[in-house]
C-alpha cells in the first residue's frame, strides 16, 4: 500500500532540493579552495578520467564508495577525514551526480560537503591545466636524419 505521505519527486526536484543546500564553488575558485585546505574529490569514472584526463590535486574515489571512504565513523575512511568539518568539494563530469553525492555527504554530517558547478567540463572549459592519462606507449624516438652527402 502507498504511504500518501511518501510523494514522488523527479530527479530535477531531488537536484534542485539537493544544490539549494549547497555552497557550490565555481571552476575559477576551485584552486583557492585547495590552496585553503579543501580537499577536492574526484568522483568519475577511469573511462572519463583515461578520456578527458585527471583534475590536478584531486583524490580519486568512486562513487559507489564515497561515502564509507568520507564517513568520519567508518572503519574504511580515508586518512585527511578525521572529523566533520572538512572543507569536500565532489567533482563529477558535469555538475549533476556530484550535487546529489554532496548533499548525501551532508546528510552524514560533513556539513561542509559540495560540489563544482559544471564538474570537470566546466573547469576544464576554463582553460586549466590538465594532466593526461598516458594510454599507449610513448613513442619511440625518431631516426636520426641522414646527411644529404651519403
Amino acid at each position: 500500500m502507498n504511504d500518501p505521505g511518501n510523494v514522488p519527486h523527479s530527479i530535477n526536484e531531488v537536484l534542485a532540493a539537493a544544490r539549494a543546500r549547497l555552497d557550490r564553488v565555481q571552476p575559477e575558485n576551485l584552486e583557492h579552495e585547495r590552496a585553503a585546505g579543501a580537499l577536492i574529490i574526484d568522483i568519475r569514472p577511469t573511462e572519463q578520467r583515461n578520456r578527458d584526463g585527471e583534475l590536478p590535486g584531486a583524490t580519486v574515489i568512486d562513487r559507489n564508495i564515497l561515502e564509507w571512504r568520507l564517513d568520519p565513523a567508518s572503519c574504511y575512511h580515508i586518512a585527511e577525514i578525521v572529523g566533520y568539518d572538512p572543507r569536500i568539494v565532489i567533482v563529477c563530469n558535469e555538475g549533476y551526480s556530484s550535487s546529489l553525492a554532496a548533499a548525501q555527504l551532508q546528510d552524514l554530517g560533513l556539513h561542509r560537503a559540495t560540489d563544482l558547478v559544471g564538474g570537470y567540463q566546466g573547469w576544464l572549459s576554463r582553460d586549466r591545466r590538465v594532466q593526461r592519462v598516458a594510454l599507449t606507449s610513448p613513442s619511440p624516438p625518431l631516426a636520426p636524419e641522414q646527411s644529404s652527402d651519403s
